[in-house]
C-alpha cells in the first residue's frame, strides 16, 4: 500500500492524518471575535476537512497557559473535554515561554508570553508519520509559513504523499501555500457545526461545561 502511486487509490481508501496548530487557530479566531467558537471539537472539524479519505489521527498541539488563573482554567476545560469527549485525538504539548519585554524608547519593562515549540513538534510528527507511512494525505491547519521546510521535504522525498493545508481564519502564508500539494481556507460553516456539546459529561457522570466568558 504504501508503495502504490495515490492516484490508484480510490478516495475512501485514502488515510488522512491531520495536524492542529492550536495556537494559531485560537488567534485567527480571537482576530475574528469568534469567542464562542473557542468550545471546538477538533475531531469533528477533521472529519469536516477530510471529506475525501478516511480519517485516522487528529494530532492537537498547544501549550498550558501560564501565569494567567483564569486563562488556564479556561484553557484546561476546553482540553479535558477534547480529551473526554474524543479521546482517539492526540493532544501535544509544547512550551509556554513568559518573558520581559523592554520598550526602547521609554524603558517601560513588561511581561509577555510565548508558545515555543509547536512548530518543531508539528515537524517531527509529519515526517515521523510520513517516513513510516501512516498516511497518504496529511492536512495540515496552521497559517505558520515556520512548516514548509518539513512540507518541501514531504513532497521532494515522498511524492506519491500529499500534504494539504487548511488555513484557519485570518491566517495565511503565501510560502506555505505554495509548498503545500494543495490547500483551502476554512470556513465559518465548518467551524460552527462542529462544537462540542455543552457539556461534555465524563465517564464518572461529572459536567464539564463551555467558560461563560466564551459567548
Amino acid at each position: 500500500m504504501g508503495g502504490q502511486m495515490e492516484e490508484t487509490k480510490s478516495a475512501t481508501g485514502r488515510r488522512i492524518f491531520v495536524y492542529v496548530d492550536g495556537f494559531n487557530f485560537y488567534f485567527g479566531l480571537k482576530s475574528k471575535r469568534w469567542k464562542r467558537y473557542y468550545w471546538l471539537d477538533m475531531w469533528l472539524l477533521a472529519e469536516r476537512l477530510a471529506r475525501r479519505g478516511r480519517l485516522e489521527s487528529v494530532k492537537y498541539f498547544t501549550a498550558c497557559v501560564r501565569d494567567n488563573p483564569p486563562k488556564e482554567l479556561r484553557q484546561q476545560a476546553f482540553l479535558n473535554a477534547l480529551r473526554f469527549h474524543r479521546p482517539r485525538l492526540e493532544i501535544v504539548y509544547g512550551h509556554y515561554l513568559l518573558k520581559d519585554v523592554q520598550c526602547r524608547k521609554c524603558a517601560n519593562v513588561w511581561r509577555t508570553a510565548e508558545e515555543k515549540k509547536t512548530d518543531v513538534n508539528i515537524a517531527t510528527h509529519l515526517l515521523k508519520d510520513a517516513f513510516h507511512d501512516r498516511f497518504d494525505t496529511a492536512i495540515v491547519v496552521s497559517g505558520d509559513g515556520d512548516l514548509v521546510p518539513p512540507v518541501e521535504t514531504i513532497r521532494v522525498e515522498m511524492p506519491t504523499k500529499r500534504v494539504t493545508i487548511a488555513f484557519p481564519p485570518n491566517r495565511f502564508s503565501a510560502d506555505l501555500q505554495r509548498a503545500a500539494t494543495n490547500f483551502f481556507h476554512i470556513n465559518q460553516k465548518a467551524i460552527r457545526t462542529s462544537l462540542l456539546p455543552d457539556p461534555v459529561v465524563k465517564p464518572d457522570g461529572a459536567k464539564l461545561h463551555k467558560p461563560a466568558e466564551w459567548v
